[in-house]
């Protein structure tokens, strides 16, 4: 489920957080795959992957991506879209997806994991649309708000293809 905050310029998912574990490269699906055997291979010295398999927000903004606490709203961490260097769906698990974070103080990356059972293409979608549109903050004026504009029109293309698997299915009862 999808919320937009009053002045259309946050949105926020509720997912299913599955950890946050250290990788050793910024980017590529070899990662996510590398990170999610990670989450699977037991520590006990690891505070990170304590918390996973519970229900979070996923915040978006220009700003960054937040991850809240479903029921305290207590923020568990913070990410500027500048430190995001990948997004991606696991392929081989359609339903899971994560991005990669250098982290600011140190030469380090995290991969964050998510699972949701609807949204994982359009949330990567949509995260890769606001870095893009952070990027160019700074050279747009009038105001437009970029990620709404992004979010029409993945709207648009959702309810184009929408259109098109009823009129093949109208085609098949036929």
């Amino acid at each position: 489920m999808s919320d937009t905050s009053g002045d259309d310029t946050e949105i926020s998912f509720t997912v299913k957080f599955l950890g946050r574990v250290e990788v050793v490269r910024p980017d590529g699906l070899q990662i996510l795959e590398e990170a999610t055997q990670g989450l699977k291979t037991p520590d006990p010295y690891s505070t990170e992957k304590a918390a996973k398999k519970s229900k979070v927000h996923l915040f978006l903004s220009l700003s960054g991506v937040d991850i809240l606490e479903n029921k305290t709203k207590f923020l568990l961490y913070t990410c500027p879209l500048s430190t995001i260097s990948f997004c991606a769906v696991l392929p081989s698990s359609p339903k899971v997806f994560g991005y990669v974070v250098r982290h600011p103080a140190a030469n380090t990356y995290h991969c964050y994991l998510f699972q949701s059972k609807t949204f994982s293409h359009v949330l990567v979608s949509v995260i890769g649309d606001a870095f893009r549109a952070s990027q160019k903050e700074e050279s747009v004026t009038g105001g437009r708000d970029l990620i709404v504009e992004a979010l029409r029109h993945k709207n648009k293309i959702l309810q184009r293809e929408n259109t098109e698997l009823k009129r093949r299915l109208a085609e098949l009862t036929d």
